[in-house]
C-alpha cells in the first residue's frame, strides 16, 4: 500500500499541495506569530506556497486572519516578506 502524501491548503491560491513543499506558518501558545522552518512547532499552523504571489495573494484575501480568526499586524506581513526573499534566494 502506497505511503499517504500528508496535504495542506494554501492559504493564497487555496490548492491542496503537499505540506513538505509548503511553508508553515505558526501561531503559539503566546500569540506569537512567526515562520516554522521546520514544520514541527508546537501551535495552529496556516501553510503556504513558497512564491511571493501567493504571499501577496493572502495578504490581499487575509488568509492569515481566516487561519488564525484574529488580525494580523502589518510587521508579521513584513517579516514574511523577508523570509520568503531569503528562501528564494537559496
Amino acid at each position: 500500500m502506497p505511503k499517504k502524501i500528508p496535504l495542506r491548503k494554501c492559504i493564497g491560491c487555496q490548492e491542496m499541495k503537499d505540506k513538505r513543499q509548503m511553508i508553515r506558518i505558526v501561531k503559539n501558545k503566546e500569540g506569537e506569530i512567526f515562520v516554522d522552518s521546520t514544520g514541527k512547532k508546537n501551535g495552529r499552523g496556516a501553510y503556504i506556497c513558497p512564491n511571493s504571489d501567493c504571499l501577496e495573494k493572502a495578504i490581499k484575501n487575509r488568509g492569515l486572519e481566516k487561519s488564525f480568526k484574529e488580525n494580523i499586524p502589518s510587521d508579521v506581513y513584513e517579516t514574511l516578506r523577508e523570509a520568503f526573499e531569503n528562501i528564494n534566494e537559496r
